[in-house]
């Protein structure tokens, strides 16, 4: 499929694969289109609440001032550092850097003697320009409307999102992770959908509160948000390959009347370059390759020609595109009927609910490590998912009575 857009481009152009084109990964590509399709949601349904009066404008003051502060300097040194080490190594060594971005970014090659005069030029310009500038602040007042804060709390609920992911997929792996910490953590796989609400669910609460908009009307966006996000985010999972695909699939029925790779899958040309080789590839010259320690990816342009030359045999049931159609369909569901939810809240633990039952049971054919507990034999999503719905079901229970005894919910 297309581990890349170099291999997208190649099958709606025809140009060639592993051109410079391929730095932009498929999977993080769609990654920063579902955090862009939640922020026109959030924006809008923020909106919405505004008009409606349930969330109100803060009066706040603006301070500005012509005078870098020590802190500013200092990031823009560190920053200019990293470019100017990084930077010219980028263009000397493009090949490496296209085959994998994160990798080469997050080591410690660079041309850093270029980096330490960038940063010591960047602080003397600061500190001259600080000698001119006005030393007064200026202080505006404004009416600050939340909707406006959209883009601050899809960067949070983005970056505490993937950390949560990380943390979480790590725990599954220890010992993978301590063999290669940068290379697990840098890694465009690996990613635990559950850690990641967790952790992005506790840094927008705390957030959107400071901001002054109750949480449980975010807690309401949020839920179909999610549903949005996750499910454009799976159709990077099933065009990259990344591995999150299902366990092998079993005989097609003879029922069966859509199309053969809604059934199983082969992922030609994965991320991860896992399975067989392709047929056009010449598996001498690949084992030979391996065995002079090159790199898969390496190795794949010696015997294919491409960085990614495996697919998977036998097929396996693509799950990414089910929990797409699950999650498309389930965020139809609470859409058309979110005027039906009289309480705030009802919509998040509804989500709760739902989410945890469709990836309980799509755990059941997927690739998953698992674990013996309580004299249960399940994934970690799996156990996770059971808390999902005993919360959800907690949830509606509580605000169900507060409504029936005219306790105000907060």
């Amino acid at each position: 499929m297309y581990p890349d857009l170099s291999y997208l481009f190649n099958d709606i152009f025809g140009t060639s694969v592993d051109n410079w084109i391929s730095i932009f990964k498929t999977f993080g590509f769609l990654l920063v289109v579902a955090l862009a399709c939640c922020g026109i949601l959030l924006k809008y349904e923020l909106r919405q609440k505004e008009k409606e009066g349930l969330i109100l404008p803060k009066n706040i003051t603006v301070v500005t001032t012509e005078k870098q502060s020590i802190q500013d300097i200092l990031i823009n040194s560190l920053f200019m550092l990293i470019l100017g080490a990084k930077l010219p190594l980028l263009i000397l060594q493009f090949d490496r850097f296209k085959g994998d971005p994160a990798s080469f970014v997050f080591s410690k090659m660079g041309m850093w003697y270029i980096g330490l005069a960038a940063a010591i030029t960047t602080v003397v310009y600061s500190l001259w320009k600080n000698k001119s500038a006005d030393p007064n602040p200026k202080h505006t007042d404004i009416l600050q409307y939340p909707s406006e804060k959209t883009n601050d709390i899809i960067i949070i609920a983005g970056l505490s999102g993937v950390l949560g992911s990380k943390l979480f997929s790590i725990t599954e792996d220890l010992s993978g992770f301590f063999k290669d910490p940068l290379g697990t953590l840098f890694a465009g796989s690996g990613l635990n959908v559950f850690g990641g609400l967790i952790l992005a669910f506790i840094a927008v609460y705390y957030y959107v509160k400071s901001i002054g908009i109750k949480p449980v009307y975010m807690m309401d966006i949020a839920g179909m948000g999610i549903l949005l996000g996750y499910a454009v985010g799976r159709i990077g999972c099933q065009l990259s390959g990344d591995g999150d695909w299902g366990i092998e699939a079993a005989s097609q029925p003879s029922w069966w009347f859509l199309p053969d790779w809604l059934w199983s899958y082969n992922y030609p040309n994965n991320v991860n370059n896992s399975g067989d080789l392709l047929s056009n590839c010449d598996p001498e010259t690949y084992r030979a390759a391996i065995s002079q320690g090159l790199s898969t990816e390496d190795s794949c342009v010696k015997s294919c020609g491409i960085r990614y030359c495996h697919e998977l045999n036998p097929r396996v049931y693509p799950t990414p595109i089910y929990e797409t159609l699950f999650s498309l369909t389930s965020l139809a569901l609470l859409w058309f009927n979110k005027h039906r939810f009289s309480v705030p809240g009802m919509i998040f633990f509804t989500y709760m609910i739902i989410n945890g039952i469709e990836r309980f049971f799509i755990e059941k054919i997927r690739v998953n490590e698992k674990y013996e507990m309580l004299g249960l034999n399940w994934s970690q999503a799996q156990y996770i998912s059971i808390l999902f719905i005993l919360g959800g079901i907690a949830g509606l229970i509580y605000l169900i009575t507060n409504r029936a005894k005219n306790i105000p919910i907060k």
